[in-house]
């Protein structure tokens, strides 16, 4: 993975550069994949900044509860930020186990409260409202996107599914005028109508 960012940011200004001459044969297709990177930066960025934010949380927590490693489990906490709506779940088994062998199952349930106070009030109330306005996928489709991009690649579709999705978004869909219906359907924005003359 890392080989191959490398690889494609190398390419990103001849990749730029064709798409720029190529804007005036297919406009839909260039604009859709310039919304795509765009919306892909914000993701990334909203993501990021919300989940040091979280797992700095989860770090003071679990080092106040006396678990062994915290600053490993935020960096966890960190990682399954990226993972939709199960992400959550996953960052929290590893520290809760350890726990339950460290201190017993009164400390393993203080980290799970700790971990339900902080994930609940970022990922289900703050984030969601962040990054819908990023991304454009209602909640329904991004945990879609977490099935099936899971089923497809494993453990790594589960991290890629939102940029896989935008992308397959940006050339199946934003890429043709005539489906806006659909787009309206994934963002659950309602497109814009255009009226006709009588």
């Amino acid at each position: 993975m890392v080989v191959l960012l490398l690889a494609m940011s190398l390419d990103a200004p001849v990749t730029a550069k064709i798409l720029a001459s190529d804007r005036e044969h297919r406009p839909a297709l260039v604009s859709a994949l310039a919304t795509f990177a765009g919306k892909t930066r914000r993701y990334l960025l909203v993501s990021t900044v919300f989940g040091i934010i979280c797992a700095a949380f989860d770090v003071a927590a679990l080092a106040l509860l006396g678990v062994p490693l915290p600053l490993l489990w935020g960096v966890l906490a960190l990682i399954t930020t990226y993972i939709p709506n199960i992400g959550f779940v996953l960052g929290l088994l590893p520290p809760a186990m350890l726990a339950l062998l460290d201190g017993g199952v009164r400390q393993m349930l203080l980290v799970i409260a700790a971990y339900c106070a902080i994930n609940v009030v970022f990922q289900s109330f703050i984030l969601p409202k962040f990054l819908g306005d990023a991304v454009g996928l209602t909640t329904t489709m991004t945990l879609v996107s977490l099935i099936v991009w899971t089923f497809v690649l494993g453990p790594l579709g589960a991290v890629l599914a939102i940029p896989l999705s935008l992308l397959a978004r940006a050339i199946l869909i934003d890429s043709d005028p005539s489906a806006r219906w659909a787009a309206a359907l994934i963002s659950g924005e309602p497109s814009a109508r255009t009226t006709t003359s009588p």
